[in-house]
């Protein structure tokens, strides 16, 4: 970044002047309609980041912006017309642009507001939750910096436009959304005025739907820092909301120093503090899809794994568990200090170095013997797969078939 606050500009980045970005900033400034970057963008640039999606700017009303794009061939989505937002697709693969209408709220309910689309560059600024979120960026590069997002940027604070109980009141969704972004952009400290008004308006958060607080939740647990909002969080009031079963911030801490990369789900298992029923209970809360709340399930204590066990008992572990469970399930271990840095080494390359053979036998094979379908069946294929596992995985079909006999004939 070059230039004072109010005058920063950056050299245009790779996505600002790749055909499709190219293509959509033509076809509104063939109709005159100005356009600029805003948003998360922006935010990104400045800070060098990787970008996600791209937001855009106009005032343009949305049935011109829609005109002006369909008049070039443009795909675009009326995904938001009431708030002022259409969605335009272009390009090989395609990228997305939501582009915005400047916009002023008349009144707001809850989540949702009323809004009119006569707003300046300004006035658009004022209606947006951070300050980093409502810096302009010019498709050649000058930013525009209405409220001090620059200065707020540069510093690691993650602060609201005005007043955040306004801000609150719009979206109460912006508690979660406050702390999500303390954890990627933050110092760790929070803005005083900002924590004081989710303290104040905590209980509002009860209206938020489910989904709504899983979301921001991972999210939050998927950053690079989580440990001090999370913090925050929890001396705020607000964590004792939203997630109750969070008693665990000393294990979340030392498992974030340990683990060789995030992983939202892992971390959640270990910040609460819960058995497998409760955390599936939580996972049905969160209306997790299924496949989560199995695993958050199977990362509940009591854990699987003897973190002193030798070898073969390791691999009778990791064979039980497969590679994923029994490497969470490991590192969660080192987290609550039931083992050193250099045993949760030699237990994460076992994981991931090591290939077990599969079973040798099937329920075929019990039938082949004569055994009529039913709980027979199952107990004999347990028991030679005991006998397997606890020889170290070492018999063959043919070993394991002699097995099958003997136990067939002792009547097992």
């Amino acid at each position: 970044m070059n230039g004072s606050a109010d005058s920063i500009r950056i050299e245009p980045q790779p996505w600002m002047i790749e055909p499709a970005t190219i293509s959509v900033l033509d076809a509104l400034s063939a109709g005159g309609a100005a356009a600029r970057f805003v948003g998360g963008s922006v935010r990104d640039a400045l800070l060098g980041i990787p970008i996600g999606d791209i937001d855009i700017a106009t005032p343009a009303p949305p049935e011109r912006v829609i005109e002006l794009l369909q008049k070039r061939g443009i795909k675009v989505v009326p995904t938001g017309l009431a708030h002022g937002t259409v969605t335009a697709i272009a390009g090989t693969p395609p990228r997305h642009f939501e582009i915005t209408t400047l916009r002023r709220d008349l009144e707001t309910y809850g989540r949702h507001a009323h809004v009119t689309f006569d707003a300046s560059w300004d006035a658009d600024a004022a209606r947006r939750d951070f300050t980093i979120n409502a810096i302009y960026l010019d498709p050649d590069g000058t930013t525009h910096d209405p409220v001090g997002g620059v200065t707020d940027l540069r510093a690691g604070r993650v602060r609201f436009v005005g007043a955040p109980a306004t801000r609150i009141a719009e979206d109460v969704l912006r508690i979660l959304r406050y702390y999500r972004f303390e954890a990627r952009f933050g110092t760790g400290i929070g803005d005083p005025q900002a924590r004081a008004a989710c303290r104040a308006m905590a209980n509002r958060l009860t209206r938020l739907s489910a989904e709504r607080v899983a979301q921001e939740l991972v999210r939050l647990f998927e950053s690079v820092r989580p440990v001090a909002a999370l913090q925050m969080m929890q001396e705020d009031g607000i964590l004792s909301i939203i997630l109750p079963e969070a008693r665990r911030l000393d294990r979340l801490r030392r498992l974030v120093t340990i683990e060789p990369e995030p992983d939202p789900l892992r971390r959640l298992a270990a910040l609460i503090d819960v058995d497998a029923a409760v955390a599936g209970a939580l996972a049905e809360r969160l209306h997790f899809s299924n496949a989560w709340r199995d695993r958050l399930r199977g990362l509940a204590p009591p854990w699987a794994i003897d973190p002193q066990g030798d070898i073969p008992a390791q691999r009778q572990a990791l064979y039980r568990l497969g590679a994923e469970r029994y490497r969470d399930i490991a590192l969660l271990l080192a987290a609550e200090q039931a083992m050193n840095r250099d045993r949760l080494s030699e237990l994460l390359a076992l994981a991931r170095d090591e290939t077990l053979p599969a079973f040798p036998l099937a329920g075929r094979d019990v039938a082949a013997l004569g055994i009529p379908p039913g709980p027979r069946v199952g107990r004999l294929l347990d028991a030679v797969r005991a006998w397997w596992e606890a020889g170290n995985f070492t018999a063959d079909r043919a070993a394991c078939l002699a097995r099958l006999r003997e136990l067939v004939v002792a009547g097992i």
